[in-house]
């Protein structure tokens, strides 16, 4: 059996069991449903997932490739104001059997043709981060779901138009986080529900990634990415850090964030790489780069718990996302190594390997997945260099980004809410906007706005469904 196959095979035990909770679980779903005007507007299974993609450049890509593995997936449209990325999905469709998918490559704004004239179930895109509320507020106001890479939107004012529209329309607006789903992450979710940390009060999460290169290129993402770190000093990228966060402390089920202070260091690191790599002259070693090489920002809920968050990006550094979560009864860390201390254990003041509770508190989600993909031998979970055809590898095969794609599209099939709402793509986006409102005010403290209008006081924390 090919990874093609077993994707195929993965996807139907998952809405088979999915179905098997609605039947078996009715009054669980039920509860769900009427918790939101939207998941009942759309509670009635499409088992034909209809969608249209713009930005198929390298994320996107990724993205398309998963579509096209699933049963019952038609990606019907393809948007990109390159041709040749719209005639290698076509190409790609039709390699796998698969029709091919009508191309919108006329500029910019072609998304809004497309979103017009096709009938979509969905618009999934993964343009630059300034196009993504565009895209998603094109698909709503067209009578379409709309999924976006992150950042769902920049400014305070984009994150309004996003919860506005998905209201006023009916349609889910998700913004698609996959470190939610990568192994690690789960298995913290599964031991949080499970009361294993007892109360949370603290948690710690970043996005420490040398990105320098990658923001000097000239081509993918190095030709829009650099642009915001000239013109922007805040946290720019902090769904990695926040998202999983998020699920374990009930934001917008139970708690929401309240205020936020945000302090930037001196930006020193791009501007000194682009000297240094760049001719005389190019118009990268030219601009002045603004964003702090490191922001900080320190979160308080309503409920009390503190989060900090960090964005580090433009120094020379090993990868790390600095992944925390503490409690009344023990802590746990995601980076560098998986490890927690609990109270009561026989060196309750040292860290411990997780690998003995594992057997209790992996994530079902991930029990299930990998009874279907026979885990490689040697071969780490979420992050590591991995060679080609590893599976479990957090950015290939059944990994965070395959999971998100998998767990979107059986919402839809099954008529049930998707795990990501809204109110999430518009509260862990505007961390961005108001990181930069203190950064910009000497670090004074800023309120978030409360997206649900109070529902988050009665919202149900997150469950993942089939499981």
């Amino acid at each position: 059996m090919d990874m093609q196959d077993s994707r195929r095979d993965f996807l139907k035990l998952g809405a088979g069991l999915g179905a098997a909770v609605t039947l078996g679980g009715a009054r669980l779903l039920a509860q769900e449903a009427v918790k939101s005007d939207i998941a009942a507007a759309n509670s009635k299974p499409n088992h034909l997932v209809r969608v249209g993609f713009v930005g198929v450049g390298v994320k996107g890509s990724q993205h398309v490739s998963n579509l096209l593995s699933m049963d019952g997936v038609e990606v019907r449209a393809v948007c990109d104001i390159r041709e040749v990325q719209c005639a290698e999905t076509q190409r790609q469709a039709e390699k796998l059997g698969k029709p091919q998918p009508t191309a919108y490559s006329r500029g910019e704004r072609d998304f809004v043709r497309m979103c017009e004239t096709e009938e979509l179930d969905l618009v999934y895109t993964a343009t630059p981060w300034e196009w993504h509320t565009p895209v998603c507020l094109a698909a709503m106001r067209n009578g379409k779901h709309a999924a976006t890479e992150i950042p769902a939107a920049i400014t305070l004012d984009e994150c309004w138009q996003l919860v506005e529209a998905s209201e006023k329309t009916g349609k889910y607006c998700c913004m698609m986080e996959n470190v939610n789903y990568m192994w690690e992450e789960m298995a913290i979710l599964n031991m949080v529900r499970k009361g294993l940390f007892g109360e949370l009060v603290h948690a710690e999460g970043a996005y420490e990634h040398d990105t320098r290169e990658l923001k000097i290129s000239d081509v993918g993402d190095g030709l829009w990415l650099g642009a915001h770190h000239a013109q922007r000093n805040g946290n720019l990228y902090p769904a990695h850090a926040l998202g999983p966060i998020a699920w374990y402390t009930n934001i917008n089920r139970g708690d929401r964030l309240d205020y936020l202070v945000s302090m930037s260091s001196n930006a020193r690191g791009m501007d000194l790489y682009a000297q240094e790599h760049l001719p005389a002259g190019h118009p990268k070693r030219l601009r002045k780069y603004i964003n702090g090489d490191v922001n900080t920002s320190l979160i308080r809920t309503v409920n009390g718990l503190t989060i900090i968050l960090k964005h580090d990006t433009d120094l020379p550094r090993p990868y790390s996302r600095t992944h925390l979560v503490q409690g009344t009864r023990g802590i746990v860390r995601r980076f560098p190594e998986f490890k927690v201390c609990l109270e009561g254990q026989a060196r309750e003041h040292e860290w411990e390997s997780v690998e003995p509770l594992l057997a209790k508190y992996e994530h079902p989600l991930w029990t299930q997945a990998m009874k279907q993909f026979p885990r490689e031998p040697g071969k780490i979970f979420g992050v590591g260099p991995i060679g080609e055809g590893a599976v479990w590898h957090a950015n290939r095969g059944l990994g965070g980004d395959y999971l998100e794609d998998f767990r979107l599209i059986q919402a839809l099939q099954t008529g049930v809410p998707p795990d990501y709402d809204v109110y999430d793509a518009a509260t862990w986006s505007v961390v961005s906007a108001l990181s930069e409102k203190s950064v910009a005010d000497r670090s004074r403290s800023v309120d978030f706005p409360d997206f649900t209008n109070g529902k988050w006081k009665t919202n149900p924390p997150i469950e993942i469904m089939g499981v």
